[in-house]
């Protein structure tokens, strides 16, 4: 899966990317020097090599998690791992099923800021399967099936449509075919932790998601009373607008 992402990387972000290479490494005074990057269900942590990409070469301090997507506590704990590496302040950052990870692990008194990027954000006691409901039905949503372990996959002929329309229909095939499914027990584990009840809170919210739609993220980002931030693109915002989210991690950096 990875050269299948670095390949939509280097289609649509080489003119951000090439540009962010030519800046100085040095970090704004004060700026917190990690970031650590949590992925969502169905996909691996190369979604967030475009970001990091950017991030890295600006002198930040990048690393991420390789989440199992077994349970919830399995990438929490992945999730802390990266954390107990991090060497002061740290930004945490979560896509999609990510959000409920970061909202777990956010605790961590290493974490300066939480990061929410088209991405679920539970308060103590609701789960994915809860945080589903919150919203109007989406393509996506609809798209999602256990198989006969009872592993969660999104209809590979729905997921090119529903999570990422604006890639070229190469990459998006290739991704619905590779797949890593969330296990049904993650699905439905609630949060005993809300961190960002504590913690400074950013949101990115894609607009035109056919996954987990609009709506519900900015009901999430408004209960969280987030800094905001809209960018016209699907579930995968990640990857097309990497320099926009870059630019709301960047912005979370700064906070103290």
């Amino acid at each position: 899966m990875r050269n299948i992402l670095l390949s939509a990387a280097t289609v649509l972000l080489a003119g951000s990317t090439l540009v962010g290479s030519a800046q100085s490494a040095e970090l704004p005074k004060g700026a917190a020097h990690n970031v650590v990057l949590v992925h969502g269900a169905f996909v691996d942590q190369t979604s967030w090599q475009p970001v990091a990409d950017i991030l890295t070469k600006k002198g930040y301090n990048v690393t991420l998690v390789e989440n199992p997507l077994t349970s919830l506590a399995a990438d929490v704990d992945a999730t802390k791992q990266a954390l107990a590496k991090q060497d002061g302040r740290t930004v945490l950052v979560g896509h999609s099923w990510g959000g409920i990870v970061i909202t777990q692990a956010g605790d961590d008194p290493k974490v300066s800021a939480l990061v929410y990027v088209s991405a679920f954000a539970p308060n103590v006691g609701e789960s994915l399967a809860s945080l589903s409901k919150a919203g109007p039905p989406t393509e996506g949503g609809k798209a999602i099936h256990p198989d006969d372990k009872g592993n969660l996959y999104i209809d590979p002929k729905v997921f090119p449509s529903a999570v990422a329309a604006d890639l070229p229909p190469e990459i998006a095939a290739h991704l619905a075919a590779s797949q890593l499914p969330l296990n049904h027990v993650a699905f439905e584990a609630p949060v005993t932790i809300a961190a960002w009840r504590d913690k400074p809170t950013f949101d990115v919210i894609s607009t035109k998601d056919k996954l987990l739609a609009p709506e519900a993220q900015k009901s999430f980002a408004a209960r969280m009373k987030a800094q905001i931030t809209e960018v016209a693109g699907s579930h995968a915002s990640l990857v097309v607008h990497a320099k926009q989210v870059a630019e709301v991690i960047e912005k979370a950096a700064l906070v103290k």
